[in-house]
């Protein structure tokens, strides 16, 4: 693993002083750009790398950036990793999706990750971690809890199984054993990074799809249920 700390990074084009100390982190840089264009004032684009679009603005005067991840462990865990060691970067909020495999969290529920439970290989990798579950930082999920409070949202905290694999033929016996509620696929590499390099992270996702009901979300649906997850994470970030 390279131990270069120069700036920009290889993945990273970004000045130090264009990232701000708190990172909001969806997975399609085109939601990146969704949410700096409607919500951050005066944002700038401040990475074009691989079309992974990253934003710096402010959100009522504090100052946001808004940073895609890209699809799975391997692209948050570049993305998550150069931020925090190299930008000094204190707090990333992964905004994202999630199935859920039972009725008891519905489509368009918001759920906030309390640990995220894996068999990928990716910490075992990094540095030798040998666990199979890491949590999220408990004061930043606190914060989130409790302005989702003064917004009136409902908020499910639970622990969820975070895959390596998106299409997958036998379901991992780790779902059963540690009853995990809802699937994806970046939050494991991300607490990972945030528990090396001692900083604090979060995983806010929103329910696309029901694996028990086989209800899915529609592009009018996404839209609106996505926004109240939106401006959860950019509230908690004052």
């Amino acid at each position: 693993m390279s131990n270069v700390s120069a700036i920009p990074t290889a993945h990273i084009e970004s000045e130090l002083s264009q990232i701000a100390k708190t990172v909001i982190m969806p997975g399609d840089p085109l939601r990146a750009k969704y949410i700096a264009e409607t919500f951050l004032e005066n944002a700038i684009c401040i990475n074009t790398i691989r079309n992974c679009l990253g934003y710096t603005g402010t959100y009522h005067g504090t100052p946001v950036t808004v940073f895609a991840s890209g699809m799975g462990m391997p692209s948050i865990g570049i993305y998550s990793y150069e931020l925090f060691k190299f930008y000094g970067v204190e707090n990333i909020i992964r905004v994202g999706t999630a199935g859920s495999y039972t009725k008891d969290i519905q489509v368009l529920d918001i759920v906030l990750v309390d640990k995220s439970y894996s068999d990928s290989s990716f910490a075992r990798v990094q540095n030798g971690f040998q666990e199979d579950f890491i949590a999220s930082s408990p004061n930043l999920n606190q914060k989130i809890m409790k302005t989702s409070e003064k917004l009136d949202l409902k908020v499910q905290k639970t622990n969820i199984y975070s895959s390596d694999v998106f299409y997958n033929d036998i379901e991992s016996p780790l779902v059963q054993e540690h009853n995990l509620k809802i699937v994806e696929m970046e939050s494991f590499a991300l607490f990972h990074n945030a528990k090396v390099l001692g900083k604090n992270a979060s995983c806010l996702l929103t329910i696309s799809n029901n694996f028990e009901t086989k209800e899915e979300t529609t592009s009018e649906m996404r839209e609106q249920g996505f926004k109240e997850m939106m401006i959860l994470a950019l509230e908690s970030c004052l």
